[in-house]
This record gives C-alpha cells, structure tokens and sequence, in this order.
C-alpha cells in the first residue's frame, strides 16, 4: 500500500483543526501542519492529535502550500486547507488508490457549507480540486490568493474520485466580508504588478455581471437566501477588486511609495 503524507497549513484555525485532522487518521501515514505562529489553540489541539508541527512565517498561500510539501515524509501527498474535511465516500476512495495508485493526480469535489447550509449552486459546487498526487510530478501555482496545484509534463495522468471535501468556509456572512477583503486586497496587488487595468466602465459592469452569472447562471437561485447572499458579497467583492486596482493606479501615477 502506497504510503500517504497530508499536509495543512493553517493560521488560527482553533475551530477547524481538528475536525480536519479526526478526518485523516484512517488514511494517513503522516500529518504535518505548517503552522503560521497561530496565537490560539491551533498547536495544542495538534498536540493531541501527534501531528508534526512546524512553524514558518506567512508569505502567501502558494509559497506557504509548497512549502508544507517539502516537509511531508512520502512523495505522495494529499493536500488540506485546515477548514476541510474528507466525507466517509472520499476517505474510501483514497484507500482504494493506496492500494493502487495510477494516476499522477487524483481530483475530488468539493462541497461547501456556508452559514450552516450546503451549497450545492451558486458556482460553488462541484468545485473540482486536483488535491492528491505525487508531488515529484507536480508543484502548487496560479495566482494569490487563488492557489491550483498544476501537474508537470504533457502526458500527466488525472483521475477523478467519489466522495466529496467538506468546506466549513464561513460561519457568518461577516465573515465572508473580512475574507473578501483580504482576498481582494492580495488579487488586486498581484493584477496590478502583472500590469491589469481596471477602467471605470469595467469597476460598474463586472459586480453586475459576476451576480447575474452566479445567482442565476450558476443557480445560486436555488441555494435559497444564501445563495442571494453568496452571489450579492461576489459582486461586491468583484467591485472592491477593481476599485484598489484603481487606487494602485492612481498612487503609482502619483509617484507615492
């Protein structure tokens, strides 16, 4: 049986840590956690469960996601947000690929709970995730805070397993607002270092063309009162995107530091 290591990352994450790590005990041979010197109980709940805890300054999702790869004891490597879980049918499946392991990668669903609810709509859902592989094929990119772990070679192998990720992503619609601040403010940054530009006619129409494409293309209709509100704080968070781009702008034009 092919040997697994998970790897974590994680940053104050008391609430979530260890139903992500009880989720991994039957199919893990090793647990790291890459920590980013949480201040609550993040370490000692790692404690209990005997997981390798390491600590390392916060430099940004993909550089820190690599990072926790270069810790794991087996090549083969099975990656977790520390607000995610793996359902009974996906901790099946990775068994049965331990016992065979075929493909470079294996990609699974992920399912997301937002304030209590499961959203199946909304462009939430399926949410496919390339998350278990052999990490000498492969290495974590894409764009902060939008992390995607990408295959190397043409001819990498991909399959796809039954079961889904359990993402426990806000527990209140406020926190969906500090988290698309702070996800907005790291987008805009970036975008605007690879030279994206953000016209006036482009900050009005892009929130109103991200809810209608959410909330009715993507049905978000059909997530009920928390699909309205997932794709209203989309548009917002699309708008707010834009707008630091343009005071990035206006402050490089400005000569300011």
């Amino acid at each position: 049986m092919t040997p697994l290591s998970v790897v974590i990352i994680a940053y104050n994450e008391e609430r979530n840590i260890g139903r992500c790590l009880e989720s991994v005990q039957d199919v893990a041979d090793d647990i790291v956690v890459l920590d980013s010197f949480s201040t609550d109980r993040t370490a000692e709940i790692c404690a209990a469960f005997g997981v390798r805890f390491i600590q390392h300054a916060f430099d940004g999702h993909i550089q820190q996601k690599n990072r926790a790869v270069t810790h794991a004891l087996y090549p083969h490597v099975l990656s977790l947000d520390a607000d995610e879980a793996l359902d009974e049918t996906l901790k099946a499946s990775i068994l049965e690929v331990k016992k065979n392991w075929v493909s470079d990668g294996y990609t699974m669903n992920r399912l997301t709970n937002y304030c209590g609810q499961w959203i199946r709509h909304s462009g939430w859902y399926p949410d496919r995730k390339l998350r278990l592989w052999d990490s000498r094929k492969g290495r974590w990119g894409g764009e902060n805070p939008h992390d995607k772990y990408e295959l190397t070679g043409e001819n990498a192998t991909t399959s796809h397993l039954k079961g889904n990720i359990l993402h426990f992503s806000y527990y209140t619609t406020n926190d969906h607002y500090r988290q698309a601040e702070y996800f907005t403010t790291i987008l805009a940054k970036s975008q605007f270092e690879k030279g994206r530009k953000a016209p006036w006619l482009i900050m009005m129409l892009s929130p109103v063309a991200k809810f209608l494409r959410n909330y009715f293309i993507r049905l978000g209709i059909l997530d009920g009162k928390a699909g309205f509100t997932i794709a209203r704080i989309s548009a917002w968070a699309t708008y707010r995107k834009y707008k630091k781009i343009r005071q990035l702008q206006m402050k490089n034009s400005s000569g300011l530091d």
